[in-house]
């Protein structure tokens, strides 16, 4: 990508959701751990050139996050940011999935010194902060998977009534994201989602939070002590 083109996603805020510092700050924390990986990911097979020889990737680590970001904040097709980027789909795509756990490893800063990174340590930084949060599941639009997939079916969302993959989002009462769930199949109801992630457990065993949940999640009072 041309530099005119980074500098343009990263300056506008509307396009990442990030401010620039905030853009600088990720490829700071993120950008050696990728360089470790990758460079771990070359030595660990058989080749039959040295590492770094051959031709140089076409889309270096800060273009590979600002895809991955795009991605994350629009639901942007693989396909339009190839054309964007100037590269092959597969490229995006293999970017994306070496970026995103990167990404949530890193996790959210809440306040000063203090990162949430897991479930975990939402429900507890919750709990002792006595602070309020929300949950809620949010749903995001894919295409139809390949006829003659076994689970083809799970991803049609019941109340979308199209194909989807969901996510369980953590807030606190203003709103700010703290945590973002794996995906799950479109089919799979909020609730169960809640329990596969251990929430019941964590409510139960960890200090006392109140959480706010829609209608999707009754019955989950009970398993927790209201």
């Amino acid at each position: 990508m041309a530099n005119v083109s980074r500098a343009a996603i990263i300056s506008d805020r509307r396009i990442t959701g990030l401010s620039a510092d905030v853009v600088a700050e990720i490829i700071s924390d993120v950008g050696p751990l990728w360089h470790v990986r990758h460079q771990a990911k070359l030595v660990s097979r058989p080749r039959k050139r040295a590492v770094g020889a051959g031709a140089r990737h076409q889309l270096v680590f800060v273009d590979r996050l600002l895809a991955t970001l795009v991605h994350l904040r629009h639901a942007a097709t693989r396909d339009l940011l190839a054309c964007w980027f100037g590269v092959d789909r597969s490229t995006i795509t293999r970017a994306i999935g070496e970026v995103r756990p990167l990404l949530a490893e890193r996790g959210c800063t809440v306040s000063r010194g203090v990162r949430l990174r897991t479930l975990a340590e939402v429900i507890d930084h919750l709990g002792t902060s006595g602070k309020t949060g929300i949950i809620d599941g949010t749903e995001i639009g894919v295409r139809p998977p390949a006829a003659g997939r076994k689970d083809r079916g799970k991803f049609v969302s019941g109340n979308g009534k199209q194909n989807a993959v969901k996510a369980m989002v953590v807030t606190n009462g203003d709103g700010r994201m703290l945590f973002c769930s794996p995906t799950q199949h479109g089919s799979c109801a909020d609730i169960t989602h809640a329990r596969q992630l251990g929430l019941a457990r964590l409510l139960e065993d960890g200090p006392a939070a109140e959480i706010l949940a829609d209608a999707g999640y009754q019955g989950l009072g009970a398993q927790t002590g209201g």
